[in-house]
């Protein structure tokens, strides 16, 4: 047999276990899991002493695109994300303007093509004026999801009030996206804080109920509704006890800050460095967190990568704005904690590839089997490294884990059949396209 790409040698994790592997690649799919060994390729990958991982997906970035190319761009995210090992990212609407309507979805599909080294999923932001419009936009093509703010957001990218919310979940069928903090608590208690005051207030300021109050009210609808609700960035013990009596009706996601830095510390370190919504807590909410990693009511990781320029992060809080890189250091974070012990390879795949295809809808990724598409990640378990600003490829040039030495490496990553970084580098012309999801 002749194929395109061959990757030889490799200990390949797929959804029935562990095996050692050689695979096949044909016009950007799995062709075959037991090459032969005279089979021939135009390009062959010695992953000996290698894991392979289905393509790592990290389905909650933001890459300002449009907006400030100071701080990111599609190309520069994707770029970053090739390196980290991640070969498809979901990207969040509340750019500048704001992807909210068919237009600015042309114009991002329009992008993607030119720019993106890796596969992009689109978010639809929800609005009041564009709710009757949201069952139509969910289909467009590259279209992940829904993404609701019901609190912390600006503009008409808000929809804090029940009857909003509803209004939206009753507005398509496939499942919507939530910020669940909720806004009027915030408001209620900003005046209680001021300029000045310890950035460890950002955890006060937005407390467990903040969070807890959004999730129970948007989980009311949801069941009240029938329509299926993702929250993101879930941050409190509270709300992971609580979301699994939903699961008929929701799916969850944790972010991997919320895995891998502790308040007060993180703040006493790092200052606006570790200002993100919701916040980073303290170790009786990353110990749940990791618990609920444990017991499979996590569907997924991701990063909410939102990078700001590193004059405002260091500006005191609350001036300071909320959000970090994360993006293009996951996937090095996630294999030092598989190697710490706290989960397996298998759950991380679960949680980067599985999780996110199953949650999402998307179509011929997240698996290795004959027919998806060809995207692989190829990771050195033994590998052991410094992550440091000088790495990242992001122009904000920063972040949170700077000085963190991690067991686990991205070596190659491959989308589509296409090497688009190895051993640290990032190789060829773009070749990203939208990522394409279940109707």
């Amino acid at each position: 047999m002749q194929y395109d790409l061959i990757i030889r040698g490799g200990r390949c994790v797929f959804p029935w276990g562990e095996a050692d592997a050689d695979i096949g690649v044909s016009n950007g799919r799995i062709a075959s899991l037991s090459v032969g060994i005279h089979d021939e390729a135009d390009r062959v990958v010695d992953a000996r002493g290698l894991y392979v991982l289905p393509g790592l997906i990290d389905s909650h970035v933001h890459l300002r695109d449009p907006g400030n190319a100071a701080v990111e761009t599609l190309e520069t995210g994707t770029r970053a994300a090739a390196l980290g090992g991640v070969t498809t990212v979901f990207d969040m609407p509340n750019t500048s303007p704001a992807v909210t309507n068919k237009d600015m979805l042309n114009w991002k599909r329009e992008q993607i093509a030119k720019v993106a080294h890796v596969d992009v999923g689109m978010y639809i932001g929800a609005t009041r004026d564009n709710t009757p419009d949201l069952a139509m936009l969910e289909q467009e093509p590259g279209v992940c999801a829904i993404k609701v703010f019901a609190g912390s957001s600006t503009g008409n990218l808000m929809i804090e009030d029940d009857a909003g919310i509803e209004a939206v979940m009753r507005s398509g069928h496939r499942r919507v996206a939530f910020h669940s903090e909720d806004e009027y608590r915030l408001q209620e208690r900003k005046s209680q804080f001021h300029t000045g005051q310890p950035y460890e207030m950002h955890s006060v300021w937005r407390d467990v109920e903040c969070a807890f109050l959004g999730t129970r009210r948007i989980m009311s609808i949801a069941r009240r509704t029938g329509r299926p609700a993702h929250i993101l960035h879930v941050s409190t013990a509270e709300e992971l006890e609580y979301l699994a009596g939903f699961r008929d009706v929701s799916t969850v996601e944790v972010l991997v800050n919320h895995l891998s830095q502790v308040a007060p510390d993180c703040y006493e370190e790092l200052g606006g460095l570790a200002v993100m919504n919701p916040p980073l807590r303290d170790a009786y909410h990353y110990d749940a967190s990791w618990k609920a990693i444990r017991d499979g009511r996590v569907d997924v990781v991701s990063s909410d990568h939102a990078p700001h320029p590193l004059e405002a992060k260091r500006k005191p809080w609350p001036e300071c704005p909320a959000g970090l890189t994360g993006v293009q250091t996951i996937v090095p974070v996630m294999l030092d904690h598989v190697n710490a012990g706290r989960l397996s390879l298998a759950r991380l795949v679960d949680l980067m590839a599985a999780g996110p295809a199953r949650v999402y809808g998307l179509q011929t990724k997240g698996r290795m089997a004959v027919g998806f598409d060809a995207d692989f990640t190829l990771v050195d378990m033994n590998a052991e490294r410094e992550i440091t600003n000088d790495w990242i490829v992001s122009p904000a040039g920063w972040t949170p884990f700077d000085g963190k030495r991690v067991k686990g490496w991205p070596i190659v990553t491959i989308v589509r059949g296409v090497i688009v970084m190895q051993d640290d580098e990032v190789s060829g012309a773009p070749t990203g396209r939208y990522a394409k999801f279940a109707p």
